[in-house]
């Protein structure tokens, strides 16, 4: 027998792989009632991000990504969870969709920007990437954001000596 996480894990599966939409009436009156807690979805889900509770967060940025298609800030949510699980190959993807969707949207640049240091070190397009961010924005929530992950990627995910490091290949 199966127990409950296993057939929740086998629901966000499907939920996840997916790829149909669902076209939604967006005259009616439950449509507009839902639009209305879009917010709410959104920051319940990057609550359960921080609770470490992917599959609740998942499920209600899917939610959120149902009720406002052409929204970012479902995507971004997404994003968040790959990048707090260090999939970076997958963070990278969804940040590099959400900047090339929204070029202004510069916490989604802060994000990409963490998520190539992270990928590549050595490298310096995540903070060119981050600094450009910071340059254009007036957020300060971003700008405070985007100076703790500047300080962060030079302080320790460039430092020479850092555990689990891999050596540069020559």
């Amino acid at each position: 027998m199966m127990s409950d996480d296993a057939v929740s894990n086998k629901e966000d599966i499907a939920l996840s792989d997916k790829k149909e939409e669902v076209a939604l009436d967006d005259s009616s009156d439950e449509m507009q009632e839902f639009r209305q807690d879009l917010s709410l979805l959104l920051e319940a889900g990057f609550v359960a991000v921080k609770q470490l509770d992917e599959i609740s967060a998942s499920r209600l940025f899917l939610a959120a990504q149902a009720i406002a298609p052409d929204s970012t800030a479902p995507k971004i949510g997404l994003g968040y969870i790959a990048l707090n699980k260090l999939e970076l190959k997958e963070s990278t993807k969804i940040f590099r969709e959400v900047v090339d969707q929204d070029p202004s949207n510069y916490l989604a640049q802060v994000f990409l920007g963490i998520s190539l240091s992270l990928a590549n070190p050595d490298k310096k397009e995540g903070e060119t990437m981050i600094n450009q961010a910071l340059a254009k924005t007036e957020d300060p929530e971003i700008k405070k954001l985007g100076e703790v992950s500047l300080q962060w990627i030079k302080k320790d995910i460039r430092k020479k000596d850092r555990p689990f490091a891999v050596p540069a290949s020559e």
